[in-house]
């Protein structure tokens, strides 16, 4: 049996059907963060935590990057006129914090001060073009992720972007792309996401072909499962779960590596635990839950009943 079969016949579906699922047992915390007078958060895309437990809220208002403690008290604002529409936000192991722009076409990696270390792409040219045979441009970056030895690996497309991911070594240094568009295996409408498990295996939301996609650390396509919607936030747990946030859905998912879903809350809504857009979330260290909303302006903290 061919190499593609055995891909294909791995293909799940084991994210349908998500109204049977259990309850994940979970309530919000209403209204957390204690913003300075006169400051509010726009369009809420991107949560990440540093290893002190410190929320960093990525938004579309006038302090497009902002800190705060485990608590939700303020500690300060970075990146101001950084970015032109804030997008994916992690932070890495040693607490560098990488944002990604899907208009100004930029990843940038700062140091856990808010410096400037490392910026991917150029900024406002999204047309892929190559000098000296590196790949200098992305078209419409959406999230990043790390490679266990550091690798970088960048997804693009979102709107009329083209569809693919894109590897990096730790130094920034183009390595290999895969993907484009279309609804077969290894294509792509939308990667909106991406972690990396343990084994190293890449999980990818493809958000509008309404699934998740799995690829070695090489781009071969492994599997995927189907979840009907807009799958569009991914997080990797520390034993080996994916919480996924389910876009206009408003659901949030803990599903296992094979991608069948074992648990949601929440709902599409502007009450508490509801979503216009669950866009992208983040977990600290007790499994408690940030969710960033683009539609309804906000981040919501989720805890443990």
């Amino acid at each position: 049996m061919s190499t593609t079969t055995n891909a294909q016949s791995a293909r799940s579906s084991a994210g349908a059907g998500s109204s049977d699922v259990p309850d994940l047992g979970y309530e919000p915390v209403p209204d957390i963060f204690k913003l300075p007078q006169g400051i509010n958060f726009g369009a809420c895309s991107g949560v990440a935590l540093n290893s002190k437990g410190h929320i960093f809220v990525f938004n579309r208002g006038k302090h497009v990057l902002m800190e705060f403690d485990g608590h939700g008290n303020y500690i300060r604002s970075l990146a101001d006129g950084m970015f032109t529409n804030p997008h994916g936000l992690r932070v890495d192991a040693e607490d560098n914090i990488w944002a990604t722009d899907n208009v100004s076409h930029i990843v940038v990696k700062m140091d856990p001060g808010g410096r400037v270390l490392m910026v991917l792409g150029i900024k406002g040219s999204g047309q892929e073009w190559h000098a000296y045979g590196h790949l200098r441009c992305f078209d419409e970056p959406n999230d990043v992720a790390f490679g266990r030895a550091g690798e970088i690996y960048v997804t693009q497309g979102h709107g009329k972007g083209e569809s693919r991911v894109l590897k990096f070594d730790a130094d920034g240094n183009f390595l290999k792309t895969w993907g484009g568009e279309g609804t077969g295996p290894g294509e792509f409408n939308v990667p909106h996401s991406i972690v990396v498990d343990d084994a190293g295996l890449i999980h990818i939301a493809d958000r509008s072909n309404q699934r998740i996609q799995v690829f070695d650390a090489d781009g071969t396509y492994i599997r995927e499962s189907r979840h009907p919607g807009t799958p569009c936030g991914l997080c990797m747990s520390g034993d080996q779960h994916i919480f996924m946030a389910h876009g206009h859905e408003g659901r949030i998912m803990k599903l296992d590596l094979q991608g069948k879903v074992l648990g949601a809350t929440g709902g599409q809504g502007k009450g508490p635990n509801q979503y216009g857009e669950a866009h992208f979330l983040a977990l600290d260290r007790r499994e408690d839950i940030y969710v960033a909303d683009t539609l309804n302006w906000r981040v919501q903290k989720l805890v443990r009943r």
